[in-house]
């Protein structure tokens, strides 16, 4: 079987989490129970047969954290569904907002003020420049990701836009394109993203809402507060838009490459050997040259859970026009501006073979070896692993 971040878990996350204890927040804690016992016995599940050649499969339960590599497909799947009818005739440009290292140094000991401020400045200056008659002079829509991770596993908080080229005049009454293959211009974008960001950070610390420990204490001071962020106060930021993409088609596919991502998939995983864990990474200094990188099990582990974001955070977010409390709405005007036909209305499928058959084209009814029908056992109990050939003890068919 192919490895996965579960294997490293469950062979090395007891010793790990006694060496840590008292150290790990719940969120770490609840992650690492969610991604070992995922697809296990321990969640429960349900047995099938197939009714012509009697194949017996059992199937547990997910454990459907967002932070687990397993339990992102179907979401990906039903969350690109709804966006397809939201997709427009425009081009569409991806643009990313990233923090210097010594603000992602005070983000990793706030998290949920600091990615919060991230996405608020980058809002912001995406509505602001937009607005500005000189640049656009209209009300943008788009999307906004959080990834907190480099290629290396190693704390790198960044925000990946997709907007539409284009938005609604101030006054409502028609759509303003951008220019052909041009969105704003980038330079004023970093500035302006600078500037807010660092002013929603002051505040923060201002108001007490920012908590520095360990290497950081220091910056509880004021004075070696100012001095941590004198430097990036005058330095550029990483602000850089991509070409616009080819068509709504390719929108889709790279929203889902972007939303549902967690910060190591398990097909990057090569090899658990001798208490270390290898895998493939691109080196994007030396022209995204794949390499493969080999970490002690307890460093891996540790770069893993960097990126746990807090419970309640929304790592996906919706701005101007997308926004969620008037979205309908909003795209029925630059639809009718756009003179677009309504979208035909999806049909929504309850039973959850049916869904997962709609939108990923996998049919769980068909049995593997024969291609004959599955027919329901049973629900499987939370506890030990059934037995292939004592599957009637645990299974609860009432």
């Amino acid at each position: 079987m192919a490895l996965e971040v579960a294997d490293v878990f469950r062979h090395f996350g007891a010793d790990w989490r006694a060496k840590h204890a008292g150290r790990l927040s719940r969120d770490h804690l609840r992650v690492m129970g969610a991604i070992e016992t995922c697809r296990t016995a321990a969640l429960g599940g349900h047995a099938e047969a197939c009714g012509d050649c009697g194949h017996l499969h059992i199937s547990y339960n997910s454990c459907r954290n967002r932070h687990c590599p397993k339990c992102q497909g179907l979401e990906r799947a039903e969350w690109l569904a709804d966006r397809q009818a939201e997709l427009l005739p425009v081009p569409y440009f991806h643009v990313v907002f990233t923090v210097p290292p010594a603000v992602a140094e005070i983000a990793f000991q706030n998290k949920a003020v600091v990615y919060d401020i991230l996405f608020r400045a980058t809002a912001e200056t995406l509505r602001t420049i937009a607005a500005a008659p000189r640049h656009l002079g209209a009300t943008l829509g788009f999307i906004a990701v959080l990834h907190t991770w480099g290629q290396a596993l190693q704390h790198h908080p960044h925000l990946h836009c997709i907007v539409p080229g284009g938005g609604i005049a101030l006054d409502g009454q028609r759509w303003i394109a951008c220019r052909p293959g041009f969105f704003l211009p980038v330079r004023v974008l970093s500035s302006l993203f600078r500037r807010l960001f660092l002013k929603h950070l002051d505040a923060a610390f201002a108001t007490g809402r920012l908590g520095f420990h360990s290497a950081l204490a220091d910056l509880q001071d004021p004075a070696a507060f100012a001095r941590h962020l004198a430097p990036v106060r005058d330095a550029d930021w990483v602000v850089y838009a991509k070409p616009p993409f080819g068509g709504p088609e390719q929108v889709l596919a790279y929203l889902g490459r972007y939303t549902h991502r967690v910060a190591i998939a398990n097909s990057r995983l090569v090899a658990m050997e001798n208490g270390t864990v290898s895998f493939r990474w691109k080196d994007y200094r030396h022209h995204d040259k794949v390499k493969v990188m080999t970490l002690e099990a307890g460093e891996f582990i540790r770069r893993f859970l960097l990126h746990v974001i807090p419970s309640g955070l929304h790592r996906i977010r919706h701005y101007g026009f997308l926004a969620n409390g008037r979205r309908a709405a909003n795209l029925s005007l630059v639809r009718q501006l756009l003179a677009m036909p309504p979208p035909e209305a999806p049909i929504r499928v309850i039973d959850y073979r049916e869904r997962m058959r709609q939108l990923t084209g996998r049919d769980i009814d068909i049995c593997t070896e024969c291609g004959g029908r599955m027919i329901s056992l049973g629900v499987l109990k939370p506890g030990r692993p059934a037995r292939p050939n004592q599957t009637e003890a645990p299974i609860d068919s009432s």
